[in-house]
């Protein structure tokens, strides 16, 4: 199965803007049983599931609809067929650097001046490359491929501009 990210739309069968009940029936069973969704408040929510190893969460950050939805990577040591693509760039398998050096060569920018989380601002991508497994590293130490993706609205990392 893939995943494929349409920024800043979302990743289908999710889309932005959906109502978290929207999006919870948006994904068959067969795909995964979501678990029951966290309401931390009444303006958030959370919902996860797992499609064979791949993590998902589509995430009700202020009101009622679906602002982000972030995949996460398997885990050391795990398979998955399920493959989360980016213009058809396997984004849990592609090193880090050749992934945003790709990103890059599409026209986007792409900001890793935290280099932990970088972001592709304005698409709207933001990426994990943090873990506390033993996994291979570069040269600064980071994990070289990683570990997760979230896709946002155009404006969601604005706020590392203000």
């Amino acid at each position: 199965m893939d995943l494929v990210l349409d920024p800043p739309r979302g990743v289908a069968p999710i889309l932005l803007g959906m109502t978290l009940d929207e999006a919870l029936a948006a994904v068959p069973q067969a795909r995964g049983e979501p678990r029951v969704p966290r309401r931390p408040s009444r303006n958030s929510a959370t919902a996860s599931w797992t499609l064979d190893h791949v993590g998902v969460q589509a995430l009700v950050e202020d009101g009622t609809q679906v602002t982000a939805i972030e995949l996460w990577w398997p885990g050391q040591d795990r398979v998955s067929s399920t493959r989360v693509l980016l213009d058809g760039d396997a984004v849990f398998t592609t090193p880090a650097q050749e992934l945003f050096a790709r990103a890059a060569g599409r026209g986007w920018r792409v900001d890793t001046s935290q280099p932990e989380y970088p972001v592709i601002p304005g698409v709207s991508l933001g990426f994990t490359r943090q873990t506390s497994q033993e996994v291979a590293r570069d040269a600064e130490g980071l994990p070289r491929r990683v570990t997760s993706v979230l896709v946002g609205a155009k404006d969601y990392y604005d706020y590392r501009y203000e």
